[in-house]
């Protein structure tokens, strides 16, 4: 029977991780397939506390990790298929078999959703990004192209028009999804322009590993177009990765867990940090804040269970 299990090793998972091994309680972290999270596809983060002259994305993770093992973390790979409560014990099922626990942390995350371009995942890190707050800076005075139509899409074009020289917003409608707010906001931006009714192509130039023009096509009228670009910005959405939890926890209508009191999920004993409930900040930094959040509600209910 362990203490922690968590499941992630994101920034929140392994800051979770690091908090409940000071702890003493010995936590496993199940990392799963993409280790690390969505740093692994990150190059350059300038923005994270600490770090003077920024610290490429996967070494800020591999410290993490290291940090967190340091205390004791036991970390392995595997793939979590099922999770189960029963009273006070919650089965954790991997494909190396159940393990039990008495309280566990969700850092699962969220997966933004990609234009499904061969050219796409290449440059993530490149070019490509899906997070303006983290590397809109990159961008100064170079043309970028943001590629969606609601509230999202238009907030990442408004705050990217503080960087770059001009922002082309892509759409394959000739309305837009989002708020009236956001919407006038966005006409009335002198930066902003709209290419609507289409789609894009391809992404270019992954051979030489930077972005350097993007192709659309007019949905209506078949015709296809490069846009020079220095930057594409993905702003159609995440997905939460919580279809584990289908039937066990409260979500939100889009699929996010829902917590209570800090960390705390709708099933005692069951915490929840990061990207897989905050569908609003999104940063490596909150994700981390979450897991020490999560750490020290779990460290406090085995503390009431008496153990």
């Amino acid at each position: 029977m362990r203490n922690v299990v968590i499941i992630g090793s994101g920034p929140a998972g392994l800051t979770a991780a690091l908090y409940t091994a000071r702890a003493n309680l010995s936590p496993l972290v199940i990392e799963g397939l993409d280790a690390g999270g969505q740093l692994m596809l990150t190059t350059e983060v300038d923005n994270f506390p600490g770090f003077r002259d920024g610290i490429m994305g996967p070494d800020l993770m591999a410290n993490m990790r290291a940090q967190a093992e340091r205390f004791g973390a036991e970390i392995k790979q595997g793939r979590v298929s099922a999770v189960t409560v029963t009273g006070s014990t919650i089965t954790v099922t991997t494909d190396q078999g159940p393990i039990e626990t008495t309280s566990l942390i969700i850092a699962t995350g969220a997966t933004a959703k990609l234009l499904g371009l061969p050219n796409e995942r290449a440059l993530m890190g490149h070019g490509v990004s899906t997070c303006a707050t983290c590397d809109g800076f990159f961008f100064r005075g170079k043309p970028i192209a943001v590629v969606g139509g609601g509230d999202s899409a238009l907030e990442e074009a408004n705050f990217l028009t503080r960087f770059a020289s001009k922002v082309t917003l892509i759409h394959r409608r000739d309305t837009l999804r989002a708020s009236k707010i956001m919407q006038d906001k966005a006409f009335k931006n002198p930066k902003i322009e709209f290419e609507w009714d289409s789609e894009v192509l391809d992404v270019k130039d992954a051979a030489q590993g930077v972005v350097s023009a993007i192709v659309t096509r007019n949905l209506k009228t078949g015709v296809t177009k490069e846009i020079p670009v220095d930057g594409v910005f993905v702003a159609i959405g995440h997905t939460p990765n919580t279809s584990l939890f289908t039937g066990l926890l409260e979500t939100d209508a889009n699929g996010y867990l829902l917590t209570k009191d800090g960390s705390k999920t709708s099933v005692p004993g069951v915490f929840a940090c990061g990207d897989v409930q905050d569908h609003i900040y999104r940063q490596a930094i909150t994700a981390a804040g979450s897991g020490c959040m999560a750490a020290l509600d779990a460290e406090r209910y085995l503390e009431h269970l008496g153990q």
